[in-house]
């Protein structure tokens, strides 16, 4: 799916990927009203604008569910969230949606 509008590949969540979910998770939290026992990046995309990057994380939060994450990465590193997509499954693609 790469070159679709931009994004990359669906990749595994590396390092930066899993520490940028985490410091995210009480905001998500309120943005949902879930409280998440777990909260564990597994996969992402993402696409390079001027000025940043749009980034969309697939979010393993126990059991069989999962959330997809679209955010924003500016240059100066300050997340933020643009959308949540909850009730996703393990094999639900990561596609961009609408914020």
């Amino acid at each position: 799916m790469a070159g679709s509008e931009g994004w990359s590949d669906t990749m595994d969540a590396n390092d930066q990927i899993k520490k940028i979910s985490s410091l995210e998770k009480p905001q998500v939290e309120t943005m949902t009203g879930a409280n998440y026992v777990d909260f564990k990046a597994v996969k992402y995309r993402n696409k390079p604008v001027r000025g940043g990057q749009n980034l969309l994380i697939k979010v393993d939060v126990g059991g069989e569910d999962y959330i997809h994450l679209s955010l924003y990465q500016p240059g100066d590193g300050k997340i933020q969230i643009r959308g949540v997509k909850e009730k996703r499954t393990k094999e639900d693609e990561l596609t961009p949606f609408p914020i």
